[in-house]
């Protein structure tokens, strides 16, 4: 009996020992690898990168800026349904452990040691909290410390922080595979929807790509993914979270992905996005632009953005066939599956409605053609084949490309598509507009390109812009990047400059041959002429002169008034950082951007305040604290905490520079109204609203320019080849240019009233003989029109009208029935 009691007692005794030294070991091991453990506490401040988000004025998706496709969310945020999803695939006793699961790490080790030498990657036993602090501050070192590591960090994560904040983390940072980190930004990439849209077997899949997201992939392991997701199912409805209909309804659900874009979300808006991320990356850096989680409210207006995009490239595209067909992109065999070549040829992305395809077959009356078929997901080629017929009509401006009938009309469709032929065509429609079904009309990418801006004039916003043709073509942006020659767009600003300091619209000028000796270096001898060489006016009004865009007035008038002066006010107005002080600057010589020129005309619209163009309106930080506003005058008024009770209207207080005399402004405005009316504008006046605005046509007519307004919104736009050569002998911008505003401002100003622009106080409209500027006599109507003068620049009273006033013909002596168009136009049109 004595010696069993010893005997028990040593037991004891000893693993008493065994005991004390265990607890010593594990408390060395605990003391030894918390020494070098990562400071947990940083997950109080933790800032994710977030994507960058800029939106159109309307609030829809311009595009997204991120390295890592994450949007934050709380975890007050995230439904249910995803919440539990999770839990299920990851660690469904995560509201009930410490940070560890025992059980798991049990089934982990004897996984291990079944699996020991067969190379195979040891099973995971990792909770949520200890996935959190794998990811945050751990490296993915598979071993046995870093798992030591990871799960003393997750004590210590779960004695600081509640269980919802640990969630909230996990969800935010996983990644989930197809670029997109944390939940917000997987239902997007993968679903198209937001969280709260996904159906139970949508957010089974997502749940399921933690640990594997490229195994996982929806179209390259399909059946796999198909595999875990409903693996997930299944823990969703053992654990109570989902009935049994709706598991068996979730597992019938096709596994069905969206292919979300990552470019701009807007049509036709690529170079707009693309500017502001510049912008953005010039104010705040790489970091802030990809990580900062900014919101980014620009000026973009989409409708008008569609009609400038749409007008531009008809104008292109409408100048291109005339110069003709210059034949098939590239040719291909189509003696077996035509569909897999063709997807091999790049094709522009961003010009729908137009499509690539291939010429099957071809004959007198048609051509049978093929498309070019789209990529699955996983970038396999679509088994998917449609074809179409194009017919003579859809290949009627095309030249004979070859052989005996060469460069002359087409009178078989043959004559100019072969089969293997590719090509882009976009649906064939009839002169009234109805869809020809089943057929469609060759079309082929522009030589020529260009630029628009459409701006408001009181803010300078942008409202539109177009920087080419396609983006996917060409990511120059020929709208703030180019700089080309304006030719006679920038001569109102040669004129504002006279007006500003003395001159009329009905000041005489001399429009003759002139030479102009430019002394040592200058280039000898230059003789500047008018468009219409040989053909001269004599004595002519500055009116007039600005009409028929007279280029020997306005060197005269440059030589008058110094080009020091023209100079300074090209500065005021932005269109040159420094011009040059020859005469054939006057004449739009320099070089400038379609940018400059729309904040230049934007500051004569408004009345002469200066204006900087923005394309943002307002950029908040991921906090939703605005870090930037472009409008910065003040609001007297605007702030009512108790609401309206009678008080004064709020008042703008504009304390922007006043760069032009609003009269000068409003009497630069009536001459490029008679220029619309009258003169090389004219395509304009079909608009049938009040429009200003100047055509140019630069040197040996490479570029073709318009400029102009209406009292609401700016359109400046130019056309040319990107390396520059002529557009042809007879090319003039009022034929090319001035069609395509015409298109725009009809649509951009289609349910607008007819507003006229708003006359300053001190001007004073007087009846003046339109050839000669003198004063018309009483009763004297025919070749009379009004014209604007300053204080002290007018005829005697009796014959005037006050600019505060309601315009009333009657008052001077002119028929209530008179086009007061006409009346400004310049051309004498009362009669």
């Amino acid at each position: 009996m004595r010696f069993l009691v010893r005997f028990f007692g040593f037991l004891f005794a000893a693993g008493s020992v065994v005991f004390l030294v265990g607890v010593a070991a594990v408390a060395g091991l605990i003391w030894h690898f918390s020494k070098d453990l990562p400071d947990y506490t940083q997950l109080q401040n933790y800032e994710p990168p977030v994507m960058t988000r800029v939106h159109a004025v309307d609030g829809s998706l311009l595009g997204e800026f991120a390295k890592e496709r994450r949007l934050y969310l709380p975890i007050q945020a995230v439904p249910k349904l995803v919440i539990n999803s999770f839990l299920a695939a990851e660690d469904k006793n995560f509201y009930e452990h410490g940070g560890i699961d025992y059980t798991g790490m049990a089934r982990a080790g004897l996984s291990y040691i079944q699996n020991y030498g067969s190379n195979r990657r040891p099973q995971g036993a990792s909770t949520i909290t200890q996935q959190v602090a794998k990811n945050f501050l751990l490296t993915n070192e598979v071993s046995f410390t870093r798992k030591i590591k990871e799960a003393l960090v997750a004590m210590r994560i779960e004695k600081t922080y509640s269980k919802d904040k640990i969630l909230e983390l996990y969800l935010n940072e996983i990644y989930l595979g197809l670029g997109a980190y944390g939940i917000a930004a997987a239902s997007l990439v993968y679903f198209d929807k937001s969280v709260n849209e996904l159906t139970i077997a949508e957010a089974a899949y997502l749940a399921a790509l933690p640990k594997m997201p490229a195994s996982l992939h929806p179209v390259r392991n399909r059946a796999r993914a198909i595999e875990r997701r409903n693996y997930v199912i299944d823990r969703l409805q053992e654990n109570g979270w989902i009935t049994q209909a709706d598991a068996d309804t979730a597992r019938k659900e096709p596994l069905t992905v969206t292919n979300r874009s990552s470019g701009a979300h807007t049509f036709a808006g690529e170079y707009f996005s693309e500017e502001v991320r510049r912008d953005i990356f010039e104010r705040y850096g790489e970091k802030k632009l990809y990580e900062g989680g900014l919101s980014v409210r620009t000026t973009l207006d989409p409708k008008i953005q569609v009609m400038a995009r749409k007008t531009m490239v008809a104008g292109l595209v409408n100048y291109d066939e005339q110069q003709g067909y210059r034949g098939a992109i590239s040719k291909l065999d189509i003696s077996g599956d035509w569909g897999v070549p063709l997807a091999d040829v790049k094709s522009l992305s961003d010009i729908s409605p137009w499509r690539m395809a291939v010429v099957l077959e071809s004959n007198d009356q048609s051509a049978r053609i093929g498309f070019q078929p789209g990529r699955e997901l996983g970038g396999a080629v679509s088994k998917q084949r449609e074809t179409g017929i194009v017919t003579l009509d859809g290949v009627r401006w095309a030249r004979v490309v070859s052989g005996p009938q060469k460069g002359k009309t087409s009178t078989s469709v043959a004559q100019v598509l072969q089969p293997g032929d590719v090509i882009y065509a976009d649906p064939l429609y009839t002169k009234d507009g109805q869809r020809v079904e089943g057929q469609y009309r060759l079309r082929q990418i522009p030589e020529i390109s260009g630029a628009m801006v459409a701006m408001d004039p009181r803010t300078g916003r942008v409202l539109a812009m177009v920087g080419g043709f396609s983006f996917d073509q060409s990511q120059f942006n020929r709208a703030t990047q180019a700089y080309r020659q304006p030719g006679s767009t920038f001569k109102p600003i040669v004129y504002s400059s006279a007006l500003d300091n003395g001159y009329t619209g009905s000041t005489m000028m001399v429009d003759a041959p002139i030479e102009i000796d430019q002394g040592p270096g200058g280039g000898g001898v230059w003789r500047p002429e008018n468009f219409s060489s040989g053909k001269y006016q004599g004595q002519v009004t500055l009116r007039n002169a600005l009409r028929l865009s007279l280029n020997t007035v306005t060197v005269r008038l440059a030589q008058e008034i110094g080009m020091p002066l023209i100079g300074e006010y090209a500065k005021r107005f932005g269109v040159y950082d420094e011009l040059p002080n020859y005469l054939s600057y006057a004449l739009g010589a320099g070089e400038t951007t379609v940018m400059r020129m729309a904040t230049a005309y934007s500051m004569i619209d408004n009345g002469g305040r200066r204006v900087k163009p923005t394309l943002i309106d307002r950029i908040q930080d991921r906090y939703g604290r605005t870090i930037f506003k472009h409008d910065q005058r003040e609001c007297r008024g605007c702030d009512a905490p108790e609401g309206w009770k009678n008080q004064p209207e709020p008042q703008l207080v504009d304390r922007r520079d006043q760069v032009l005399d609003s009269m000068t402004a409003y009497q630069i405005t009536e001459l490029m109204e008679g220029v619309v009316q009258a003169g090389t504008g004219i395509a304009l006046k079909e608009v049938g609203k009040p429009i200003a605005g100047k055509t140019g046509t630069s040197n040996e007519a490479k570029d073709l320019w318009f400029a102009g307004f209406s009292p609401d919104l700016v359109v400046a736009l130019y056309v040319g080849y990107d390396k520059p050569r002529s557009l042809g002998r007879n090319a003039q911008a009022g034929h090319t240019a001035a069609p395509i505003a015409r298109d725009f401002m009809k649509l951009a100003l289609a349910d607008k009233p007819p507003v006229p622009f708003k006359i300053p106080p001190g001007i004073r409209l007087v009846r003046v003989v339109a050839k000669t500027g003198s004063r018309a006599g009483p009763g004297e109507t025919g070749g009379v029109i009004l014209e604007a003068f300053k204080p002290g620049q007018a005829p005697p009273s009796n014959d005037l009208v006050a600019g505060t006033d309601v315009i009333d013909g009657t008052q001077a002596g002119i028929s209530p029935d008179a086009d007061r168009a006409v009346m400004r136009s310049g051309t004498g049109g009362l009669y």
